[in-house]
């Protein structure tokens, strides 16, 4: 909600909202200006905060956001060359350091769908400046950078122009730039001869940008930065770490809840061979030797013991909190026309739909490495979020922010995992203790039993047709955690902009239903959420409720097109409306795959979804073999993603989302028991492997619109559509997630 800050004064502040949300939006209203910190090698000149250029020519851009596999490495840094006119071949790139200048407050916007919402625009990007809400999530590198990147290289683009021009004596205008050089007629001169009397010219507004076709970087796939160093192993990731006298760690937490360590077997533990320390906390324990596999041997021999006080949390007391949030009473997140008397009386479709658990079971661990250097402490780590990480991490070692500097590190997957910060914390702490750097790695167990997990769900969905079979009512209620809110008090501790807006009038948590309302034209409809309390944390996962959103939409609306006789295709494109994109999706997934209606025995099942400013449908085909195991044989996507930076880089997230998709519809999920998750192996994850993989085909549908998010479209369309196709092939309608046969 935009609302116009003109008529906005003290008084209007503290009357309407209180004396202390008032005064902390009068804070995060007043003015402040940022000076770009980027550390400049020898020979290098600084250009602004996004980049530097080097005597040899060389271009290094810093990216804010975490690369974990999406390619932010390769398409942030491409879209400052392309504005530059620099040589690929000489870009190179780097982690930027943590400023206000890199806030992304559409990446928190996203992450804590809903949350802020009851604050001002304004108030909302200057609190994601001051808090420096650096986040790398919701698919929002680009959309939110691409406007500051193009600015930066324009700006540089004109003030080596400017510097050539003089030299040349001809009007700065007049010059241009292609691969590395400034170029005028046949006159030309590099960017490193330049780059030190360039920096700190006058910089014309508004900024001129490159004109023409020929030899433009963005669009083009150009090799990635990021993979030569993961092809040859010279990539360094947080394990890869080594300081002097460095030890390693393991850990052992306790189950969720109030849980605390109640005894451990320290002798057991000192005879394993290179243990050097044991250290005990209320809530974990962790053993630090020579190596990390003495260490996890030590937490073995330990044999923690913790005592759970309060309620006990399984898998029938989740779905017992999820089922008794229906009768407290909801938030309406969403509404269109009065339903009114719609959906009283007999004629009423009514379906439940439910999502477990989900885990992120990203391939790399959580880690951090911490040096404590007495008054100061370094972090080296995969984050999503570097400055909650120092914030934990200042916290626990009880310094200042000031105090803690992080290294952000290439990161394994995540898929949101790594927006948390416990293991920072936890490094922090074994440093301080230990006083020498330490490297702490959970275990493979540990990473899946103490995961933030996706948050389960059941949908009531009910809706009434027409006798046409147009869909007159909708009403879709949603019991789940409330893991925005959660989240964002979790990462952001004693937050006042966010406790102002938890508690201003109006204030409700989206992320929860985040993606619940349908695409089609629906005359009366609502969503209504129901706040449920599972006991267990939850969290972002890629995604995010979208992936159990849009199966509720979809299988629902397939369910009401088999009541209404019609074609599933067909049904949905009636209902769009005038977005003629998700239309253009829907027709070209169903050319591409050979859609036969979905027919009875065909096998075949279709699904769309819109969000993140992009659009996919996917054609699914699926069966259920002789085993009773579900196989999914082929999946088809069509996406409108907007104009693309790096073809490539869209098609491999695209590819990508679809699989993930295909391992939350048939796995990645966890039951409970006695407060701690049931899945604690990979081997248990259910993860699709290469055998089981469909064929896959991505149609990228051109567009001149802008770019819209690829890291995350991929996902939510895919489970509907397999649960589709499943009731085109054997008749029956599998109405939860994963999809399970009786045999599964």
């Amino acid at each position: 909600m935009a609302w116009d800050m003109s008529g906005v004064s003290r008084r209007t502040l503290l009357v309407g909202g209180g004396a202390g949300v008032g005064l902390v939006v009068s804070w995060a209203l007043w003015p402040r200006t940022y000076a770009g910190n980027l550390s400049a090698a020898p020979g290098e000149t600084i250009f602004g905060a996004w980049l530097k250029i080097g005597r040899d020519g060389h271009v290094t851009v810093a990216v804010p956001q975490c690369e974990h596999g999406q390619g932010v490495y390769t398409t942030l840094p491409q879209i400052v060359a392309d504005e530059l006119g620099a040589d690929w071949r000489t870009v190179g790139v780097e982690a930027a350091p943590l400023n206000p200048l890199y806030a992304n407050p559409l990446g928190a916007g996203e992450i804590f769908e809903g949350v802020f919402d009851a604050l001002p625009d304004s108030v909302r990007a200057t609190h994601a400046e001051r808090a420096v809400l650096m986040v790398t999530g919701g698919s929002s590198s680009i959309r939110q950078f691409e406007p500051a990147l193009r600015d930066a290289g324009a700006a540089a683009r004109v003030l080596l122009c400017k510097v050539a021009a003089t030299r040349w004596g001809v009007d700065w205008q007049a010059c241009g730039t292609a691969a590395g050089f400034v170029v005028h007629g046949a006159q030309r001169l590099r960017f490193g001869e330049l780059a030190e009397e360039a920096a700190g010219g006058a910089i014309p507004d508004p900024l001129p940008y490159r004109d023409g076709e020929k030899g433009r970087l963005a669009g083009q796939s150009v090799a990635r930065l990021d993979a030569p160093a993961k092809v040859d192993g010279s990539a360094q990731f947080a394990a890869d770490v080594r300081l002097p006298d460095m030890v390693f760690a393991s850990i052992c937490q306790g189950p969720v809840g109030d849980s605390r360590l109640v005894r451990t077997d320290k002798a057991a533990a000192n005879r394993i061979r290179g243990v050097m320390e044991i250290v005990e906390t209320e809530r974990w324990v962790a053993a630090a030797a020579e190596t990390w596999w003495a260490a996890n041997q030590a937490i073995s021999a330990l044999a923690p013991r913790f005592e759970t006080k309060g309620p006990r949390v399984d898998s029938a007391s989740i779905d017992r909190a999820l089922t008794a949030a229906f009768d407290r009473p909801a938030q309406r997140i969403a509404s269109g026309d009065d339903l009114a008397n719609l959906l009283t009386g007999g004629g009423v479709i009514e379906a439940e739909y439910r999502v477990g658990l989900g885990q992120h079971a990203a391939i790399e661990p959580m880690t951090a490495t911490a040096y404590y250097h007495g008054d100061r402490l370094e972090l080296w780590l995969p984050t999503q979020a570097p400055s909650f990480a120092r914030s934990a991490a200042a916290r626990a070692a009880g310094l200042p922010n000031s105090a803690v500097t992080v290294h952000p590190m290439l990161t394994g997957g995540g898929f949101g995992a790594n927006l948390e910060h416990e293991a920072a914390a936890q490094a922090a702490t074994l440093a301080v203790t230990l006083k020498r750097p330490v490297q702490l790695q959970w275990s493979r167990a540990e990473d899946l039993l103490h995961d933030r997990f996706r948050p389960p769900a059941i949908a009531r969905m009910r809706a009434r047709l027409a006798a046409n079979g147009a869909i007159l009512a909708w009403h879709a209620r949603i019991a789940a955690p409330s893991t925005g809110a959660e989240l964002a008090s979790r990462l952001m501790p004693g937050d006042l902009v966010l406790k102002a807006a938890l508690a201003l009038p109006g204030a409700q948590d989206g992320y929860a239903v985040a993606g619940a309302l349908p695409p089609y034209r629906l005359p009366a409809f609502a969503i209504d959420y129901h706040a449920a309390d599972i006991g267990v944390p939850t969290g972002h996962l890629r995604g995010g409720a979208h992936g159990y959103t849009a199966f509720f939409t979809e299988c629902f609306l397939d369910e009401l097109a088999r009541v209404a006789g019609n074609e599933a295709m067909s049904y949905r494109i009636g209902m769009l409306g005038g977005d003629a994109r998700l239309a253009r999706c829907l027709s070209t997934a169903a050319s591409l795959g050979g859609w036969n209606g979905g027919v009875a025995g065909s096998g075949q099942g279709i699904a769309c979804h819109a969000f993140r400013g992009s659009y996919v449908a996917v054609l699914a085909e699926a069966h259920v073999d002789e085993a009773q195991r579900i196989r999914v044989d082929r999946l088809v996507a069509a996406v409108d993603c907007g104009r693309q930076i790096h073809p490539d880089i869209v098609r491999q997230q695209i590819e990508g989302g679809l699989i993930f998709g295909l391992a939350n519809a048939l796995g990645v999920a966890t039951g409970f028991t006695a407060n701690l998750a049931d899945v604690r192996g990979m081997g248990a994850v259910r993860l699709p492997r290469l055998a089981e993989t469909p064929d896959i085909l991505v149609e990228v549908i051109d567009s001149d619109a802008d770019p819209g998010g690829v890291g995350e479209i991929g996902v939510p369309a895919v489970a509907p559509a397999i649960a589709n196709a499943l009731q085109s092939a054997g008749g029956t309608r599998l109405r939860s997630l994963p999809l399970r046969t009786g045999n599964q």
